[in-house]
């Protein structure tokens, strides 16, 4: 109903479908400043031993529930590009068979069927990307947990010896999100140049 609505406005599932996947790639993006930036404050965290411990608990805590808002804004764009993809898919195979001309309708199942293996690798790249933010979320979590239940310095010292495998995590996370980005502006790219 919605975009029989937006059609009727004039705008087409194609150019949702465009927009959709560079507000994905925008989400992606944010999600990655917000993990890097997550990263430093817990990084500074970790090397100021000088500040107050409930100052590092806050400023963790407010890493992490940026880091968790972030990962559901990727989810939600994830999920609102392939509710229009799937319109729009599902609209081009029905519209094949109005077609009169044979060679017209071969082309555009030939286009049908690149457009649908292009769109299948943009987003297997963005689940992936979207499954590798889970375990840093929980990376975040634990050590919220470990600083709220036990806010002394011990705390502090014990998780030094976990920041390099968060940095590990963080790094790997955004390299993954920088490839399904780079593939989304490709996947854009593609698309528009097409029509």
């Amino acid at each position: 109903m919605y975009y029989s609505a937006m059609e009727k406005l004039g705008i087409e599932k194609r150019e949702i479908l465009v927009d959709r996947v560079g507000d994905a790639r925008d989400a992606q993006s944010e999600a990655q400043e917000t993990f890097r930036s997550s990263l430093a404050r817990f990084q500074s965290v970790v090397d100021t031993p000088d500040t107050a411990l409930q100052d590092k608990y806050d400023t963790i805590r407010t890493a992490y529930e940026d880091s968790q808002d972030a990962a559901e804004a990727v989810r939600d764009r994830i999920d609102a590009v392939e509710d229009v993809s799937e319109a729009l898919f599902e609209e081009w195979e029905d519209e094949l068979d109005l077609y009169e001309s044979a060679s017209l309708r071969r082309s555009s199942e030939r286009q049908l069927a690149e457009t649908r293996d292009q769109y299948g690798s943009l987003i297997a790249r963005m689940h992936r990307a979207e499954a590798k933010m889970a375990p840093v979320l929980e990376a975040f979590e634990d050590q919220v947990l470990f600083l709220k239940h036990n806010l002394n310095a011990q705390a502090i010292g014990a998780l030094e010896q976990e920041l390099s495998q968060i940095r590990s995590d963080v790094d790997k996370l955004i390299r993954e999100m920088e490839d399904s980005i780079a593939e989304s502006e490709a996947f854009i790219e593609r698309f528009q140049s097409a029509n």
